[in-house]
């Protein structure tokens, strides 16, 4: 498939995924969860962030693409579920203080926070290229 077919299918795809994830995280917040609970769901979004980018790089290896893109087609996947994960943060921070009584919180994400994340994505984008390079 084409780099940006790859990027728009498993990218959309991740941070519907995501999504989900965070909706079923704040759902089951509600209730009192056990750390077996939270270790599933960690390890849900450990396969969501690694495996996606992996097959986005793998199709575009099969496309006949080189390391640059397939690592480029990785790290967009993986930039686009982390922006799905930063839009969606405000409303995990006010469900967490209105769980612990507090009032409402206004979270501000500083350019440090966010340059950080890209750097996560680039190493994750990295890993998915080198998975992808096994999958094809």
């Amino acid at each position: 498939m084409n780099l940006l077919v790859n990027v728009a299918v498993f990218g959309i795809a991740g941070a519907v995924m995501m999504g989900a994830l965070i909706g079923l995280l704040l759902v089951f917040s509600e209730r009192t969860i056990g750390v077996g609970v939270q270790i599933l769901f960690g390890a849900m979004s450990a396969v969501i962030l690694v495996a996606l980018p992996a097959m986005a790089a793998a199709g575009t290896f099969d496309a006949g693409a080189g390391f640059g893109q397939a690592f480029l087609a990785a790290f967009c996947v993986v930039t686009v579920v982390y922006a799905a994960n930063i839009a969606l943060l405000p409303l995990v921070a006010q469900r967490a203080a209105a769980r612990r009584g507090a009032g409402p919180t206004r979270l501000r994400l500083s350019p440090t926070t966010l340059a950080g994340g890209l750097v996560v994505c680039a190493v994750l984008g990295l890993i998915g290229a080198a998975l992808g390079t096994v999958l094809s």
